[in-house]
């Protein structure tokens, strides 16, 4: 909020509000299908980006954590074994298996064959 001190306080407070209330519905939403595994299927926000430093899968992932449900990953671009204490899965077949939800930011063809277990709010398939 810092970054926007000539915007009206109540406009920015709003907008935080809306974002965590977002987060939190998300992570009920996938809580409501009792998964022992929570599968995070890209970090990105946008398709072709390798920026995930403020995307806001990290809070739902949180959530979900917090809940005690294993979240593992699987974002091709992360060289490390672990994102925010989760296990990043290289292999997408092995990352399909284990996982028992799926969230995607983006629907992508990698994940056609597993749309029963995906939850996303991507409901147009565009950026």
């Amino acid at each position: 909020m810092a970054n926007y001190a000539d915007v009206p306080q109540n406009i920015m407070t709003a907008i935080v509000d809306a974002n965590r209330t977002r987060k939190d519905h998300i992570a009920d939403m996938i809580l409501k299908k009792n998964p022992n595994t929570v599968g995070i299927y890209r970090l990105t926000m946008k398709t072709n980006s390798d920026n995930f430093r403020q995307s806001a899968v990290q809070g739902v992932m949180k959530r979900v954590i917090a809940k005690g449900i294993e979240v593992v990953v699987y974002e091709p671009t992360l060289k490390e074994d672990e994102f925010f204490h989760s296990r990043v899965v290289k292999d997408l077949n092995e990352f399909k298996k284990i996982s028992d939800v799926i969230v995607a930011n983006r629907l992508s063809d990698e994940i056609d064959d597993v749309m029963e277990k995906v939850y996303t709010r991507d409901i147009f398939s565009r950026d």
